[in-house]
C-alpha cells in the first residue's frame, strides 16, 4: 500500500472519530434544550388546564375574598405588581421567546 493511501486512510479515520465526538456533544447539548422545552410545554399545558377551569378558580377566589379579605387583597396586589412587571419587561423578553420558538422548530424537524 502506498504511503499516500495510508495517510488518507488515517485522515479519514481521524475525521470519523472527530465526527462521532461532535455528534455526541451535539446530542448532549440537545438533551438540555429538550429538558427546557419539556418544562415550557408542561407550563403551557398547566396554563391551558387553568383556562379550562376558569369558573372553578373564580368561585374559589370569591370564597377566599369573602373568608379572608386581607389575604385576598395581598394576593391581588402581588398579582397586579407581577402584571406591571410583565408589561414593562415583555418587549425585552421577546427575543427569548423567539429563540425558544426556533429551538422548538429545530427539535421538531430533527
Amino acid at each position: 500500500m502506498s504511503p499516500e493511501l495510508v495517510r488518507f486512510a488515517l485522515r479519514k479515520q481521524r475525521l470519523q472519530i472527530r465526527a462521532a465526538q461532535q455528534r455526541n456533544d451535539l446530542g448532549a447539548g440537545l438533551q438540555r434544550v429538550d429538558a427546557l422545552l419539556d418544562a415550557v410545554d408542561r407550563a403551557r399545558e398547566g396554563a391551558s388546564w387553568i383556562r379550562e377551569k376558569v369558573p372553578v378558580f373564580a368561585a374559589a377566589a370569591l370564597i377566599v375574598a369573602v373568608a379572608k379579605p386581607r389575604f385576598a387583597f395581598r394576593v391581588a396586589r402581588r398579582a397586579w405588581l407581577g402584571w406591571v412587571v410583565y408589561r414593562r419587561l415583555g418587549p425585552r423578553l421577546a427575543p427569548l421567546g423567539q429563540l425558544i420558538g426556533r429551538l422548538r422548530r429545530v427539535a421538531a424537524g430533527a
